[in-house]
């Protein structure tokens, strides 16, 4: 059974995602089970749409040095399907989004999945350190 999409194309929302993910080297979107997923290559790093009852949230794999912290912040949530141990999710649609920390938390687990090879692609673009450059 095919999964119904959850956003509609051209979503001004998910297209801020989409940017985000698809500035990272080798950054691909694929769509499954009705959402956009982002991969580095093949490994998911961003999956839209944590559930039906919260479309416009993103989950993200999260530094194992930080999940403890992120898990306290009431802004995130355990998403179905996922390991909680290293993924969490987090609303995009409230008042007040903070684009900058979503960026940061996608690239963060961009580097949890990625390869060597892209992971020096991306110190070459942004060296760690620096801030994010969007």
């Amino acid at each position: 059974m095919e999964h119904p999409r959850l956003f509609e194309p051209g979503d001004p929302l998910v297209q801020r995602v989409r940017e985000l993910c698809l500035d990272l080297p080798e950054a691909v979107e694929v769509e499954a089970w009705g959402r956009p997923t982002f991969r580095a290559r093949k490994p998911i790093f961003v999956h839209t749409g944590s559930s039906m009852t919260r479309p416009y949230s993103i989950v993200i794999k999260t530094d194992p040095d930080e999940h403890p912290a992120l898990e306290q912040d009431a802004r995130f949530f355990h998403a179905p399907y996922y390991d909680s141990a290293r993924w969490l999710a987090i609303d995009f649609d409230g008042p007040g989004v903070d684009w900058r920390f979503l960026a940061e938390l996608i690239e963060t687990s961009y580097r949890q999945v990625a390869t060597t090879r892209q992971l020096n692609l991306l110190e070459l673009a942004r060296p760690r350190g620096l801030g994010y450059s969007n």
